[in-house]
């Protein structure tokens, strides 16, 4: 799937998204066109559109409000991470998602590959898994679009579903299991080797949720958001 990814000009407070899906002719930047304007144009063209690498930037929720028609939030950037120590997310989105907006959760590598003697050290540290009907672009954005994925650096979220007052989560083995929301909302299963928990929903009803496993060598699995 084509994609583009739109940096600010220094000192902007903006950040970068990244785009998914462009059509192969989407015209490139007008002169005086500004980000969330590209942004909305990307999406008109049927992109998915993500706000990149939040901690990087520092962005502020002023900064996600305006990509306000953005699909999704950065939880993961890997090669922030390894190159800045910020490769995080969570925090804008946890602000965002306590406005009210529903917006998802991805992981990413963005691998440059431009660390001399060890250019692997940014790669192959963040993706999704998605789930759709086929392996082919059209297919792949639709689900991406209705949230049809997980993020992860190595832990597999196998299933997750309800039953009655709880989320009964199958992964991988983990050593931590998380439901976390707003605030310091939080239930935990905790073990070695984990690879089933029930945890209930009720802390979390009439508002949002979303899951994080953690695996033995720190690495961590996110799930979208939940709205129980």
């Amino acid at each position: 799937m084509p994609s583009y990814t739109h940096r600010p000009p220094p000192r902007a407070n903006c950040g970068t998204f990244l785009a998914v899906g462009l059509p192969l002719d989407f015209a490139p930047t007008a002169a005086g066109e500004t980000g969330p304007e590209l942004a909305d144009r990307a999406i008109a063209a049927g992109a998915f559109v993500t706000i990149a690498h939040p901690d990087w930037y520092g962005l502020t929720l002023a900064d996600a409000e305006a990509l306000a028609a953005a699909h999704a939030i950065e939880v993961y950037n890997h090669t922030s991470e390894v190159h800045a120590a910020r490769g995080g997310g969570q925090v804008l989105l946890d602000g965002v998602l306590g406005t009210g907006r529903r917006i998802w959760a991805l992981a990413t590598d963005d691998a440059h590959f431009n660390i001399e003697g060890d250019v692997d050290r940014d790669a192959f540290g963040g993706w999704i898994m998605v789930r759709a009907e086929a392996n082919h672009p059209a297919n792949l954005l639709q689900a991406m679009k209705a949230g049809l994925f997980y993020s992860s650096q190595g832990p597999a979220i196998e299933d997750m579903h309800r039953e009655g007052n709880e989320l009964v989560v199958r992964c991988s083995p983990a050593s931590e299991i998380i439901l976390l929301g707003r605030g310091s909302r939080a239930v935990l299963a905790a073990g070695d080797g984990l690879r089933e928990a029930r945890l209930p929903l009720a802390p979390f009803v009439g508002d949002w949720c979303r899951l994080v496993v953690s695996d033995a060598s720190r690495r961590r699995a996110w799930s979208n958001p939940l709205w129980p």
